[in-house]
């Protein structure tokens, strides 16, 4: 597998919370092919910019634990990890493709990797469903959101918002990530609000990224 770095704005975009769990028989995954996640571009409309990323290799700080100013402090306490998000195993090889859709106010980006090994799959438990972060002129909030249920699939989701002070003035950001397992692959959907100057912040879109995790997962796996 080709290991030539990727890189592509994403935010976070590693879902921290298990959302749905089909516990049906593994279906046959021999099918499938990342490069078909340049398919999902067919659901945007003429009024999204749509750019698409070939297949290559993965960027590893794209899968890398979201960095947070030391001294943080989480609450509760114990829920540190999900606040982080996930971690990439030592050695993993694999590569990536990716559609981007700008439009309506929004940024809608959608991966599929195809891994050496299966990555581990965060859960929170009942506990870490909701975790407040704080430390370092900014301070945060991490939680489970609904995710779309897939046959076979592993799927979760969060919410991720974060407060800072930028310039003297106070600033927000966040992103919604959608993430879906499936042998050694995943597929990622990321959504968050674009900032255009002299155009107010639009809500970001769920049911639309939610319904593009599930066409993803469809296109990729060729069912």
């Amino acid at each position: 597998m080709s290991r030539t770095p990727f890189s592509i704005f994403v935010c976070s975009a590693v879902a921290i919370a298990v959302a749905g769990c089909s516990t049906s028989a593994p279906p046959d995954e021999s099918k499938a092919d990342i490069s078909k996640v340049l398919d999902t571009k067919t659901s945007f409309g003429p009024e999204f910019k749509v750019s698409t990323v070939a297949p290559t290799g993965i960027d590893p700080r794209l899968l890398a634990q979201q960095p947070l100013p030391p001294g943080t402090v989480f609450d509760p306490p114990d829920c540190a990890k999900v606040a982080l998000g996930t971690t990439v195993p030592p050695g993993l090889e694999g590569n990536m493709a990716a559609t981007t859709a700008e439009g309506d106010g929004n940024r809608f980006i959608a991966i599929a990797l195809e891994t050496s090994e299966t990555l581990p799959m965060p859960d929170p438990g009942d506990a870490c469903k909701k975790v407040a972060f704080a430390g370092g002129g900014l301070r945060g909030l991490v939680e489970v959101v609904e995710a779309p249920t897939i046959d076979g699939v592993r799927t979760l989701g969060t919410h991720r918002v974060v407060q800072t002070v930028v310039g003297g003035k106070p600033a927000t950001g966040e992103i919604y990530n959608y993430l879906a397992d499936f042998s050694t692959f995943r597929v990622i959907v990321t959504a968050n609000p674009l900032v255009e100057a002299g155009k107010p912040v639009v809500p970001v879109n769920t049911e639309r990224a939610r319904d593009l995790l599930t066409t993803a997962v469809k296109d990729v796996r060729g069912s």
